[in-house]
């Protein structure tokens, strides 16, 4: 059998999870249905909005099916009726057994690192913030422990020094896409021989975790070595993004600071941590443990993002402030 002979029932939301549908989609797959999220409000009008997938999903005409809750009786004798071979995840919700073991060629889940190592909520953010050379992505099938299930296929992919996590996301988004592919053809060809993770263990490593990233993981402790700012700062750019505060000296006025992109400057007597000094006008430099942080894109709260350059020319007294 081939892959575009099964039937698939696609389950993702935002836009990472877009560019496997396209690739299904556009390939000549047979996308019987989509799952994905409820409508949500957002921005300041609380307007209904729809999920990246949904919205794509609409514009081919596939069905699609939102459920509240993946246990629902409802839900469950809808997607009994679709009669799916295979259900392929991508940035989509924990599943219930129930579901997840449905269809007779399984279930496999794309994830954005390279299992064992970053399962979790957050795999890009926290490989680039813990500084890693190399990501990649995992084609896994689904069991009960959540990102545990016995892998696929991988494709490894490099990660640039000045890289953000924006960046990794986009080559990872497409290098998914593929994989998703290639995947779905060895299920249907039965050539896909899964290989339990523990496998992938190398003796002595420790697995590295990747939860859900919180405000307080976000600010920016200037005591620490540059490097280590240096990729929280790309590791967080452009979202959640990397946050500071700015003191004025000697007064209470305070102002918080989100930063997008910046570079490191060694330099041994760059002075008290937190230390922000402006030279020429023209640059934004903020002391930490063994250097400088050399701010380039940055956003002050209720502004929007904006080059250091701009921000110097409205705000002429940076120099007096403190970052904490």
């Amino acid at each position: 059998m081939q892959g575009k002979d099964i039937r698939i029932v696609f389950m993702g939301t935002p836009d990472f999870a877009v560019e496997s549908l396209k690739a299904l989609v556009e390939n000549g797959y047979n996308v019987i249905g989509v799952i994905t999220t409820q409508d949500k409000p957002s921005g300041r009008g609380r307007k209904m909005h729809m999920s990246a997938v949904k919205q794509y999903a609409m514009s081919q005409n596939l069905p699609v099916l939102q459920p509240g809750k993946l246990k629902g009786p409802v839900f469950i004798e809808e997607l009994k009726s679709w009669k799916a071979d295979l259900q392929v995840v991508v940035a989509f919700r924990m599943l219930p057994e129930i579901v997840w073991s449905m269809p007779p060629m399984g279930t496999f889940n794309l994830h954005a690192s390279l299992l064992p190592q970053y399962r979790g909520a957050a795999p890009l953010n926290w490989a680039v913030i813990n500084g890693e050379t190399e990501s990649g992505v995992s084609t896994f099938l689904l069991k009960h422990e959540i990102d545990t299930g016995n892998i696929l296929f991988q494709e490894k992919v490099p990660i640039g020094p000045d890289e953000t996590v924006g960046d990794l996301h986009d080559k990872l988004m497409g290098a998914g896409a593929r994989l998703v592919l290639k995947t779905v053809d060895a299920i249907a060809e039965g050539t896909a021989k899964g290989i339990a993770q523990d496998v992938l263990i190398a003796r002595g490593t420790a697995v590295k975790p990747a939860p859900k990233i919180f405000k307080d993981d976000c600010h920016i402790d200037w005591c620490k070595p540059g490097a280590q700012i240096h990729n929280l700062i790309r590791g967080l750019s452009p979202y959640p993004a990397s946050w500071t505060v700015f003191r004025e000296n000697g007064r209470k006025k305070e102002i918080q600071i989100k930063i997008y992109r910046a570079r490191f400057e060694k330099d041994d007597n760059a002075g008290a941590p937190g230390t922000v000094i402006v030279p020429n006008r023209t640059e934004l430099k903020i002391a930490c443990q063994d250097g400088f942080i050399c701010i380039t894109e940055l956003q002050m709260a209720g502004k929007k993002r904006m080059k250091v350059e701009d921000f110097l020319r409205g705000f002429q007294n940076a120099e007096h402030f403190h970052a904490i």
